[in-house]
């Protein structure tokens, strides 16, 4: 796979909700990437996600909340998000938000920590502020992770 293949798809997989920052960074080292370019081309299409997402929420979202079943289905993901992030707002404020998107966990990413700030109320500034630095925490630690993974299991070289 070429160079500009390998950054394609680890920008698509970094921004993708499902994948985030834990699919983008494994696939770029994997695809032969070093982790120093990796780590902030991942980041840094991860932490799109924020505003992508809250320019959704404040244009397309209030055409379609009239409409019945994407409604039900986004009230539905919002109680999710809000539930969540709930406790860690409460705690640590709008930093709560940048711990909770630190973990690189299913469901934990910018995608749902920006609809989860939104959800609570937290202003459009905190929240990219917080989604970045979550960001940059995950992305270490999946880098951290996938370098070390790969360092265990290569077998030394030698005659």
């Amino acid at each position: 796979m070429n160079t500009s293949s390998i950054f394609a798809w680890t920008a698509l997989l970094s921004f993708m909700p499902v994948s985030e920052i834990r699919g983008g960074i494994p696939f770029a080292i994997a695809s032969g990437l070093p982790w120093y370019w990796a780590y902030p081309f991942a980041v840094a299409c991860n932490a799109l996600a924020a505003p992508v997402c809250w320019l959704l929420l404040s244009t397309t979202h209030t055409g379609l909340v009239c409409l019945p079943w994407y409604r039900k289905l986004f009230e539905r993901f919002v109680e999710r998000a809000r539930v969540k992030l709930h406790r860690g707002v409460n705690k640590w404020g709008w930093l709560g938000i940048a711990v909770f998107v630190a973990v690189p966990l299913p469901a934990t990413g910018a995608w749902t920590g920006t609809l989860g700030a939104w959800a609570l109320g937290i202003s459009k500034g905190k929240t990219m502020i917080a989604i970045l630095l979550g960001v940059l925490f995950a992305g270490a630690i999946v880098t951290v992770i996938i370098t070390l993974g790969i360092q265990v299991f290569t077998p030394p070289a030698g005659p």
